[in-house]
């Protein structure tokens, strides 16, 4: 071993010196620019940790939120539906009733209108008896040649009435 010291020319202090200088080094290099460096790194490697843990569970909570987005659309169809049914039956309902009402006032008016029919043909038939009558009697005025009393008068119109 010696001839290889002797041989590369290797000088002990030299060498313990700068064994002792690069431990400094490293111990200085370590305490202030490692040390810290790891430390932030670390940190560094938390906080991506709990952002990608974060990540997960806001893609996990977005997937929720767009099912129950999903069922309450569903839900909303389902009672739109039903709403458009149950209007539609409502409107049914007010027609059949509407065509009843009409019905109802249409067979008013008609029997409104035979009423009136009837009043106007027996007024029709009182006035025609009565100037059938008044005919009668100015023809058996002009038959007798003079008036008869009242008495008389309704007898021969009876009479000739029921002929």
């Amino acid at each position: 071993m010696e001839s290889l010291i002797s041989t590369f020319n290797i000088d002990y202090k030299l060498l313990i010196a700068q064994m002792v200088n690069f431990a400094i080094v490293f111990a200085v290099l370590y305490f202030f620019a490692l040390k810290p460096l790891f430390k932030v790194m670390q940190e560094r490697t938390k906080k991506i940790e709990k952002s990608l843990d974060e990540a997960k569970a806001i893609e996990e909570k977005l997937a929720r939120t767009e099912e129950e987005h999903k069922r309450v659309i569903a839900e909303s169809r389902k009672e739109a539906a039903a709403i458009l049914a149950k209007a539609g039956e409502q409107a049914e309902v007010k027609k059949e009733a509407t065509i009843a009402k009409a019905k109802e006032e249409i067979g008013q008016i008609i029997n409104k209108e035979k009423e009136q029919m009837r009043a106007e043909k027996a007024q029709t038939l009182k006035e025609i008896k009565q100037e059938t009558m008044d005919l009668v009697i100015a023809t058996v005025e002009k038959i007798l040649g003079e008036k008869m009393d009242d008495k008389k008068d309704v007898e021969l119109i009876k009479k000739v009435l029921n002929k």
